[in-house]
């Protein structure tokens, strides 16, 4: 970023009205729409019928992306133009503080509800408690562990035999993810996904070593191999996807369990998925551009920061889902 000994008397550009933050939020409610339709076609849909739900989402992920391309592009032309002053910057600072803020708090909602489901309502469902009294006698049979390899549904007979509650039908998985359950540890894929992950990271900080030293052979090195390591992580999830759904018989039908991990990990690999691609983009600026400079590069500062946060998150994560 510009540093300037004084910016009290300094202009500050004000850019023109734009309609470009309501598109962006247009775009971003149909994308949520369409996922929640989605989800729910999987888990009370008829397969036999056709829904709009894919239509919906990838149409707002699409009107999302390219309000963001053209509001970006503004950006970018502006700070070439020299409009982007100190205190300007300052403000981007900010904005990029409370977005990541944002972001740790729509995390924190889902890792609570993990709290919750784990700590609190798998022993109130099976009798545990003042509360789960009437429980154990709703669900007789049923014993909470975790991972949760029987739902209290299939411990009373299924959804026919099921007294309340009965708006779906529910099969466990046959074998989870977490540590205890691996065949061996060298095929472990969230183990590999980690180091993916934490390496990465380590290359971003050393491609941010390199635009600092005004180094840019060094920047676009190490920032290329951040991104193919991304790459590789969305690769080695899918593949731990697969494996989930194909051979473990993990879905979103699975129970809270089932829930609880796709909704994290899929949640996240969103995240990786965007935070590659900023970098992609800031890598493209300086190899195709020649754009950054040791002292204005807040574009890439911007993406590493949020690439840091990401692999915050998944250690988190790995660690409460995988391992605890």
């Amino acid at each position: 970023m510009t540093s300037q000994a004084s910016t009290e008397y300094e202009k500050y550009y004000v850019p023109e009205k734009s309609k470009l933050a309501v598109c962006a939020t247009t775009g971003l409610l149909l994308s949520i729409f369409g996922a929640a339709r989605i989800m729910n076609d999987m888990t009370f849909g008829d397969p036999a019928v056709a829904t709009n739900s894919w239509t919906i989402f990838l149409c707002g992920m699409f009107f999302f992306v390219g309000t963001l391309f053209a509001w970006f592009r503004i950006t970018i032309r502006e700070n070439i133009a020299g409009m982007n002053s100190a205190q300007l910057k300052k403000s981007y600072v900010l904005g990029m503080f409370w977005f990541i803020f944002s972001e740790v708090m729509f995390f924190f909602a889902f890792f609570g509800a993990l709290f919750y489901v784990r700590n609190l309502v798998g022993p109130w469902l099976a009798g545990e408690g003042d509360g789960g009294r009437m429980n154990g006698m709703l669900w007789p049979g049923f014993e909470y562990v975790w991972p949760m390899m029987q739902t209290p549904q299939e411990a009373v007979g299924g959804a026919a035999a099921q007294l309340m509650a009965n708006n779906g039908s529910f099969t466990s998985p046959n074998t989870s993810l977490s540590f205890a359950d691996a065949h061996v540890w060298w095929h472990w894929l969230p183990m590999w996904n980690t180091l993916v992950l934490l390496t990465s990271s380590f290359t971003c900080h050393i491609a941010h070593m390199g635009i600092l030293a005004g180094d840019r052979k060094k920047f676009n090195l190490w920032l290329g191999i951040t991104v193919v390591l991304g790459i590789v992580f969305l690769g080695l999830q899918y593949m731990e996807y697969h494996e989930a759904y194909v051979e473990y018989g993990l879905t979103l039908n699975a129970g809270i369990y089932g829930s609880t991990f796709f909704m994290l990990t899929g949640f996240h690999g969103f995240h990786v998925f965007m935070g590659m691609t900023m970098l992609l983009i800031q890598l493209l600026r300086s190899v195709i551009g020649k754009q950054f400079t040791a002292t204005d590069h807040f574009g890439f500062e911007a993406s590493s920061w949020y690439w840091h946060f990401v692999d915050v998150v998944w250690v988190f994560l790995f660690l409460f889902v995988y391992i605890l």
